[in-house]
């Protein structure tokens, strides 16, 4: 063990130019030797808070602008979670002018890698734009539209509290969806994503319904300060999909709505076990089949990457700007279901 106690003024810019003095100690109680976590130098500026704008980066002493190619909400979370913002709304590169930028390697942070310990330096037009969410989040569940519902106060707030069910009904869940930028709520019921850990919210919400936030919310006094075990909110909100252009809802072309707009999905490797996840999130039975088709020319769609398909996350969480004159046709059991189901009835 070290045997001086440090008294550093918080200035100094080595661990060994502060002042010491010598320590009793020459030996440490299990567990009490110091751990120390730092914070990410990463900041987002130029947006509407502290939470939205473009991505910049310290390192080696300078800030920068961020760019990194294949940057998706799934990995765009991970710096809302260091900002302690709420969940990853939006992300998306824009062009600007030529400068110095540090440029992120995804394949490094897909592996758990801190930003800093991926990034070299680059030139390029190009830099990205991330909106988190401000005060809501969704924790503990599968995607970024999924989860236990925490609320925070203001940002000087250091506290995300979680909602009572009792205090929160379908509109508020409307307005929650609508500010995560997903698809109208399709479950709200407690005990779906763990048990209670962080503090209680103690107001009722009052929503309309058509608020862009929760917390534009109306609010009246609650007499919890605590909750059932259970009965904190779980909610889930459905997944933008549709399927257009086909004989029924059931079958046409795959299309996400992200960041706002509709676009096609184009994605390597689909296959019927792909596509049964989605169907089954439309409520229309089992896939039927899966095809690519070629349309004249290229247009705008969302890539959804590879290693989305096999695992829980929904594919908004996943997607990626793309141009492509394939798109991908999808049919599902549904409607031929419902048509046997008649037939039988006859």
């Amino acid at each position: 063990m070290w045997t001086k106690e440090f008294q550093c003024g918080g200035h100094e810019s080595a661990l060994l130019d502060c002042r010491s003095s010598g320590s009793a100690r020459n030996t440490c109680s299990p567990g009490k030797a110091v751990g120390l976590t730092c914070s990410e130098s990463v900041r987002l500026e130029g947006g509407g808070s502290r939470c939205a704008g473009t991505l910049e980066l310290k390192y080696q002493g300078e800030w920068r602008p961020a760019f990194g190619s294949d940057w998706t909400l799934k990995k765009a979370a991970d710096v809302c979670r260091e900002l302690d913002c709420g969940s990853a709304v939006s992300v998306g590169r824009r062009e600007s002018s030529d400068r110095p930028v540090w440029d992120i390697w995804s394949y490094c942070v897909r592996s758990g890698s801190a930003l800093r310990d991926c990034v070299t330096s680059e030139s390029s037009s190009y830099i990205l734009d991330l909106t988190c969410s401000d005060s809501v989040r969704l924790v503990g569940g599968s995607s970024l539209c999924s989860g236990r519902l925490e609320v925070k106060s203001d940002q000087s707030n250091q506290w995300w509290s979680s909602v009572c069910e009792a205090d929160f009904d379908q509109q508020d869940a409307e307005v929650v969806c609508r500010e995560l930028g997903c698809g109208a709520p399709s479950v709200l019921q407690g005990a779906l994503y763990g048990e209670v850990e962080a503090p209680m919210w103690t107001k009722e919400f009052q929503c309309g319904g058509h608020e862009s936030a929760l917390l534009d919310c109306r609010s009246s006094g609650s007499a919890r300060n605590t909750c059932s075990p259970g009965k904190a909110v779980g909610l889930t909100c459905s997944e933008p999909v549709r399927l257009v252009g086909g004989d029924s809802r059931c079958a046409g072309t795959l299309e996400l709505k992200h960041n706002g707009e509709w676009r096609p999905v184009i994605g390597s490797d689909w296959t019927l076990k792909e596509a049964a996840v989605t169907c089954r999130r439309l409520d229309c039975g089992s896939a039927v089949s899966v095809e690519w088709r070629k349309e004249l020319s290229d247009r705008s769609v969302w890539m959804i990457s590879y290693d989305c398909l096999p695992s829980r996350f929904a594919l908004r969480d996943c997607a990626k700007s793309r141009s492509s004159s394939d798109i991908l046709h999808l049919t599902c059991s549904g409607l031929q279901e419902a048509e046997a189901g008649q037939t039988g009835e006859h």
